[in-house]
């Protein structure tokens, strides 16, 4: 039940709690999601531009950008111009192709269900959207390791939440080289966390998207047997939990190796590593590398009250009976395993502080909150979470519980005094005692059933009767069923049941060996049953002991010693007795320590008073040192073992002290009461003192902090309209270049061209005009603006411009008729409608193109026309291919075919065949300007007659001189050659 799905459709919903894979089995390419904020069209340039201009890459790519949630992005045109790929502004529920980008549009969140994108309202206040975020924890759910990450240029930390969801669920992350970014805020932050695989600059991305996509392609092929195959051997796990081992000191030998050999390929596709012999190697030689995949290994999925139905059981069922037997001063000890950066730990403290709200009592309240991970314990203690929280924690939850601040929102000083976080090894690090909840969930889903088995029993133990074992979904009590009983049919949340032999520890794992030890005596094929016998009589016949060094930290346990101990919840002190040791031992074992430390011999103190709950024991406490001889007998060091055996009855005590020794001790003993009680006044009146200005600091924090907030709000909401506005401002500079690059060419082309023009608006006037149109109508560039009726045209029987502009604005219609200058030129007016790209109409366009010439031709082909009608004889104009091109009358005369007729006829049908080659050479040589003279030949009328004619030929030519038809004049001559 991830946050993100909470805003999606029950049916989509329940989808994806299910882990419904569709997406990785319907979808054979990544979807890579990208996401950027201020500064980041620069990044999306360089990115896109990376790409192969030859080829396709077969993957799809979701953009993620901050935008003004009121402007129109023209984000998608910008990037279009970057890629040969298709980009398109998404829409609710369109289906994600491959080799396609997809824009998020403005105002909205977008998640990723079943490979399709969904478009949501967003329901965080402008400022505090986190769509980065918001969207690669849906791709995580949806694409699992096939998901990609990539955090461009930015500001603020926007998805470096998401990018841990994509992590958990074994996928990739890209972040922007700092020194690339112009905004470095957002893969700053990515980096930071530990997340990032590949840090590059964008133009290097898509190379190695490719890369990773090759290798991804190439192991799906693989079937299960080959993939099978691939699976390390035992042999090389064990090697690598060594190396792993031997830097960070975390055993991971009894994890799960499904969970093992997915994050190991996770990293040899990262490392572009094919075999693990190779990857071994790798290792061997890289430390960092085995740091990498420590972390890998530790990555988790944990947000705020996860499983919202199992922590409604929690809060309803579980929560009011840990406040039922408790009084005033007595404490609620619960203990987190593997709280990772906290949430979960803190969404049961928020549990804890509403029920007691609603009891309106307090109560000491202490939550043990530990994992094996130094980084996320760090973050964990912070309490800082991102804004995205607020998809998972309720408003009213955040206004109670949190305060805004400028990168999300803090955890409050009331719930954070409830709990304290160590790192902590739940496999090698004595546990935490006499709890009332155990919170362990998806823990021990990454172990191995023997090391279950034996955290189990654990748990049992340090739990008081009745207290709650709170576990995931995915996890059971096994066959502990006769020491836990279900709470709730739909949740795994479990009861400690009362067990006969619990406080004797004898069904519980001994304290004297450690998870690990344990595990590694289990491991042995055979055991001797001389070393059963051992084992039984330390258990049963000695008295309980530790083995400690100088210092006092633990080296071994032995037996039951848990009822001495007293154990102090902080980061590095649980693994040492002299800080644990209930406060009547403690004293007496530290200075024994120390003397037996000076004087290496043994050390007795017998009779001691040990106050535990209702009752006083007397003990025993012996201090034996142990030498350790190494090297060749050459260095000697000492450890100390440290013995406790109970009196069980006073009366058989043998050794007591004389009266005079219990007199002094009586008489020490009440000097020094005197002495605290001194102590006691002094540090009350000095407390309240400092109670009284502890009040008023905190009344002035508290108006500080008020005024905090306030400017942290409006900061927070002014840094996220300057990065919408930087944004848009890139969007519209770009824009602006764009525009005056068209009017560059326009201009350019106007002017080239040659063509006069001129530009009205809807009034008619000037809005901008070409140099050429000066020549016809008196313009400056002043007139820009100016009424055309106030402005001095240069035609010749033309005043009709305006009444003309006016006809074609009405009707729409374009006007075109030729005008005269006074200086005898001719044009062609056309008068058209102005169109904007939306189609709106905002004007006229006047263009002047300058006919004189043709003007003139037309009248010369006019008086030409006369001629050849009035001519006798027949003259023919023709092609250079012997097309007929003219055909006067004396022509329709001579060959009898009419006009319509010639001008479909090629002059090969009036050439009887023994004239054909003649006539042919004759057209090549007018086509060359060689001049023939006059000469006879024979022609075919159309009857089929062939007759005896004269003619003369001249070639035509045009402006440049080349040869374009040749004319003819041919008449009918007698057998001397002569005009009939």
């Amino acid at each position: 039940s991830d946050s993100v799905s909470n805003q999606l459709p029950v049916a989509e919903k329940n989808s994806i709690e299910a882990q419904d894979t569709l997406a990785t089995t319907t979808f054979d390419f990544p979807i890579v999601g990208i996401g950027a904020s201020a500064g980041g069209l620069a990044a999306f340039e360089a990115f896109f531009s990376g790409m192969p201009a030859d080829k396709n890459p077969d993957m799809a790519f979701v953009v993620i950008q901050h935008l003004a949630p009121d402007h129109r992005s023209i984000l998608t045109e910008l990037i279009q111009k970057y890629t040969r790929m298709p980009v398109v502004e998404v829409e609710d529920g369109i289906q994600v192709q491959s080799n396609a980008v997809y824009i998020i549009p403005p105002n909205r969140d977008m998640a990723l269900l079943g490979g399709t994108l969904h478009l949501l309202k967003p329901e965080s206040p402008h400022g505090h959207r986190l769509p980065i975020d918001f969207f690669f924890r849906s791709l995580a759910l949806d694409q699992h390791e096939r998901a990609i990450g990539i955090i461009l240029s930015g500001t603020g930390s926007d998805g470096t939440y998401g990018a841990q969801s994509i992590k958990a669920e074994g996928g990739i992350v890209m972040a922007q080289a700092i020194d690339s970014a112009a905004f470095n805020g957002m893969p700053r932050s990515v980096i930071d966390a530990g997340l990032v695989d590949y840090i590059l600059p964008p133009d290097e991305m898509p190379k190695q998207l490719i890369e990773l996509k090759h290798r991804v392609s190439k192991t799906d092929s693989l079937n299960n047997a080959s993939l099978e195959a691939k699976r390390p051997s035992e042999s090389i796990l064990k090697k690598i939990f060594l190396l792993i081992r031997s830097q960070t000191n975390h055993d991971f030998s009894l994890y799960k190796r499904n969970t093992i050999y997915r994050r190991i390929e996770r990293r040899m596709t990262v490392n572009q590593i094919d075999k693990i012999e190779a990857y071994l190697l790798f290792l061997q030689h890289n430390p960092s590398e085995i740091t990498a995949l420590f972390k890998d290994l530790l990555i988790g999925v944990t947000n705020f009250f996860r499983d919202p139905d199992a922590f409604l059981a929690l809060k309803q069922k579980v929560i009011p009976l840990l406040f039922s037997n408790k009084v005033d001063n007595s404490p609620i000890r619960i203990w987190v395993l593997g709280c990772s950066t906290g949430e979960e730990a803190y969404s049961i403290a928020i549990l804890l502080q509403e029920h007691m709200d609603t009891l309106k009592k307090n109560y000491k309240v202490q939550i043990f909150a530990t994992d094996i991970d130094s980084a996320a314990i760090a973050k964990a203690r912070s309490g800082l979470y991102p804004f995205t929280i607020g998809f998972d924690v309720s408003p009213e939850r955040l206004s109670q519980f949190f305060t805004v601040e400028s990168q999300g929102y803090r955890i409050n000083k009331g719930i954070r005094n409830m709990l304290i976080f160590s790192e902590h090894n739940v496999i090698s690090d004595p546990p935490f005692s006499k709890l009332d909840l155990i919170s362990c969930r998806n823990l021990m889903i990454y172990f191995e059933s023997e090391l279950q088995n034996k955290l189990l029993p654990m748990f049992h133990y340090i739990l008081n009767t009745g207290g709650a074992l709170f576990l995931g979904s995915s996890e059971s009590i096994n066959s502990l069923t006769d020491r836990f009983s279900k709470i709730d049919s739909k949740t795994n949340i479990y009861l400690c049941k009362s067990y006969a032999d619990k406080k004797s520890g004898k069904t519980f794992i001994p304290l004297d060996l450690s998870l690990q030890s344990v595990a590694k005596i289990n491991n042995e094929s055979k055991q001797s049953l001389r070393d059963l016998t051992e084992q039984a009589l330390l258990q049963q016949v000695l008295p309980p002991g530790v083995l400690i060094n100088a210092s006092g930290d633990i080296l071994y346990l032995h037996g039951n010693i848990d009822k001495y101990l007293e154990p102090i919840p902080n980061n590095n002190t649980n693994n040492n007795l002299l800080n644990i040791a209930r406060p009547g031992l403690r004293d007496t074992l530290v200075s024994s320590l120390q003397a037996v430390v000076n004087n290496p011999n043994s050390l007795s103190c017998k009779g001691l008073c040990l106050p535990v709950k209702e009752r006083v024991l007397m003990i025993n406490l012996t201090i034996y040192p142990v030498k350790i001889i190494a090297n060749n007998n050459n260095d000697v060091t000492f450890v100390y073992l440290v013995t406790i055996e109970e009196i069980p009855d006073l009366e058989n005590i043998t050794e007591i002290e004389s009266d005079a020794q219990v007199a002094l001790l009586k008489k020490e003993l009440q000097l020094k009461n005197q002495f605290m009680q001194t102590f006691h006044e002094e540090l009350q009146m000095s407390t309240e003192e400092l109670k009284s200005s502890n009040e008023e600091m905190q009344s002035i924090n508290e108006e500080l902090q008020s005024t905090n907030e306030e400017l942290e709000t409006s900061k927070e909401e002014l840094q996220s309209v300057n990065e919408e506005l930087a944004t848009v401002n890139v969007e519209l500079e770009n824009k602006l270049i764009e525009l005056s690059r068209s009017n560059n060419d326009m201009n350019n082309l106007l002017s080239g061209t040659g063509i006069a023009t001129l530009f009205l608006d809807l009034n008619l006037c000037v809005m901008r005009f070409t140099p050429s149109v000066c020549k016809l109508v008196s313009l400056i560039n002043t007139d820009i603006g100016r009424p055309v009726s106030d402005l001095s045209l240069k035609l010749i029987d033309y005043d009709r411009l305006i009444d003309d502009c006016r006809n074609v604005l009405n009707t729409l219609k374009p006007l075109e008729m030729e005008v005269q200058t006074k200086d005898n030129k001719w044009y062609v007016m056309s008068i058209q409608p102005y169109r904007t790209l939306s189609n709106i109409i905002e004007g006229v366009v006047i263009t002047f193109v300058e006919i004189t010439e043709a003007v003139r031709t037309r009248e010369s082909l006019r008086r030409l026309a006369i001629v050849l009608k009035d001519s006798h004889d027949a003259i023919i104009v023709l092609d250079l291919k012997g097309d007929v091109l003219a055909w006067n009358p004396g022509a329709i005369r001579l060959y009898g075919w009419s006009e319509v007729e010639a001008l479909a006829m090629n002059i090969k049908a009036l050439l009887p065949t023994e004239q054909f080659e003649t006539t042919i050479n004759q057209l090549y040589h007018l086509s060359t300007h060689q001049i023939i003279e006059p000469f006879a030949t024979k022609r075919i009328t159309r009857s089929g007659s062939v007759i005896d004619v004269m003619i003369t030929a001249t070639a035509l030519t045009n402006e440049l001189g080349k040869v374009y038809a040749i004319a003819t004049t041919e008449w009918l001559v007698d057998a001397d050659n002569k005009r009939i």
